[in-house]
């Protein structure tokens, strides 16, 4: 039980990273204000913000990398409490 709960949690991880890649790609992509890529942690609230923002000005609702990026930190941060609890 404790290894589905390591293996989710690594995949989680990695969705969530996958996934601040891409959208500071497309922020990038239209032009938006990005810092460097080595600061990509420090502003990735900023980042999620304005992704938020240009999905929904272009097509009307928010695009579905907010919500991927949403769901992969918390099910991450869900494994993480468990396996605390747990050991």
């Amino acid at each position: 039980m404790i290894t589905v709960f390591i293996v989710l949690g690594v995949f989680s991880i990695i969705v969530f990273v996958w996934t601040t890649i891409m959208i500071y790609s497309f922020l990038r992509a239209r032009n938006e204000k990005t810092e460097s890529f080595l600061f990509i942690n420090l502003y990735i609230f900023r980042y999620i913000s304005e992704y938020r923002k240009l999905t929904k000005k272009e097509t009307g609702k928010v695009g579905y990398l907010f919500y991927l990026y949403v769901f992969s930190i918390n099910i991450a941060l869900i494994c993480f409490v468990v396996l605390m609890l747990y050991k």
